[in-house]
C-alpha cells in the first residue's frame, strides 16, 4: 500500500469515527470560534454595532450540522452567546446579536435575525458545516425570532434564501401571540392579547422540516406562556404539521428551562441527521 493510499484510508477512517461519535452524542474533537462577525452592514449604524455573529464549530469534522442560536432578553436586552450545553457536541453554533427595542423596530429584530440565517446558508459550508443541515433556535425572544423568520418566507426571501430549507425549528418559551415589549410600547398592557402580523400564530403554516415546541412549567412560565404554545403546537397540527413536538419541562420556569432543552434539542439533531427522528 503506498503511502497516499495509507493517508487516504486514515482520513476516511477517521471521517467515520467522528460521524459515528457525533451519532452517538460524544463527539469531542477539535473546536474553532470566529468572533465578531458581521453579517448586516448594510443596515445602518446600530446595525453595524449590533448585529454581528460568533461561530463555534468542530474543525475536523465534515458536513456538521449548525444551530443559528437568538439570544433572550424581551427583544430588549441580552448579546449574543453561545449556550455551552451545546459545546462538544459535534454542532456548529452561530451566536448572533440583533438590534433591540426601542432603538430598532420588531420588524428590524426580524430582519437581523434573517440576515443571520441567509448568513449561515452561504458560509458554514466554508468552514467544513452542510448548508442542508441548518437549525434555528433561540430562548424566549430568541425563540419568537426563531418562529418569525421559519413561519413568515417573506424575512428570508428578501435574501434569496426558502426558510423550507431550514432543517429544524427549536423555539424554547417564545411569544407567539404578538411580544409583549411590542405590545408595550404601543400601550397595550403586558396581560392583554394581541394578534397581528408581527405574532408567529399569525403565520401558522405547514412546514417540510420538524420543530419542537418546547415550554418550562405551566405553574412557572412566564405570562401563561405555556399555554400559549399548547394553542400554537394545536393550530400547527391541525394545519398538517405531524412532525412538530411540544415539550413541557416539569419543575423549570422560564429562565431555567434551556438547561433540559438542550439535552433534547441534541437528541432531536443527532435523530434528524441520521434520517430518523427520536421516540418522544
Amino acid at each position: 500500500m503506498t503511502y497516499n493510499m495509507k493517508r487516504t484510508l486514515l482520513t476516511v477512517c477517521c471521517l467515520l469515527a467522528a460521524a459515528v461519535a457525533f451519532a452517538q452524542g460524544q463527539y469531542r474533537g477539535e473546536y474553532s470560534i470566529e468572533k465578531d462577525i458581521p453579517y448586516h452592514e448594510d443596515a445602518g449604524e446600530y446595525a453595524r454595532e449590533r448585529c454581528k455573529l460568533d461561530f463555534y464549530y468542530p474543525s475536523d469534522l465534515k458536513d456538521f450540522p449548525t444551530v443559528v442560536w437568538f439570544h433572550g432578553g424581551g427583544l430588549e436586552g441580552g448579546n449574543k452567546e453561545i449556550p455551552a450545553a451545546l459545546k462538544e457536541s459535534g454542532l456548529g453554533v452561530i451566536g448572533v446579536g440583533y438590534r433591540l427595542l426601542p432603538k430598532a423596530t420588531v420588524q428590524e429584530c426580524i430582519d437581523d435575525a434573517a440576515a443571520a440565517v441567509a448568513w449561515a446558508f452561504r458560509e458554514v459550508e466554508k468552514r467544513g458545516g452542510s448548508p442542508d443541515r441548518i437549525f434555528v433556535a433561540g430562548h424566549s425572544a430568541g425563540g419568537y425570532l426563531t418562529d418569525m423568520v421559519v413561519l413568515d418566507k417573506h424575512w428570508l426571501e428578501k435574501y434569496g434564501i426558502d426558510a423550507d430549507r431550514i432543517a429544524g425549528a427549536f423555539p424554547y418559551s417564545a411569544q407567539v401571540i404578538t411580544h409583549y415589549n411590542v405590545r408595550k410600547l404601543e400601550g397595550v398592557g403586558t396581560l392583554e392579547p394581541r394578534l397581528d402580523e408581527t405574532a408567529p400564530l399569525y403565520h401558522v403554516r405547514k412546514l417540510p422540516m420538524p420543530m419542537l415546541v418546547l415550554s418550562g412549567d405551566r405553574e412557572l412560565e412566564l405570562y401563561g406562556r405555556y399555554e400559549e404554545q399548547a394553542y400554537f403546537w394545536r393550530m400547527m397540527k391541525l394545519n398538517g404539521n405531524e412532525n412538530i413536538y411540544l415539550y413541557e419541562f416539569d419543575g423549570h420556569d422560564h429562565n431555567t428551562m434551556p438547561s433540559p432543552a438542550h439535552n433534547v434539542v441534541k437528541r432531536f439533531i443527532r435523530g434528524i441527521v441520521n434520517g430518523r427522528l427520536p421516540a418522544r
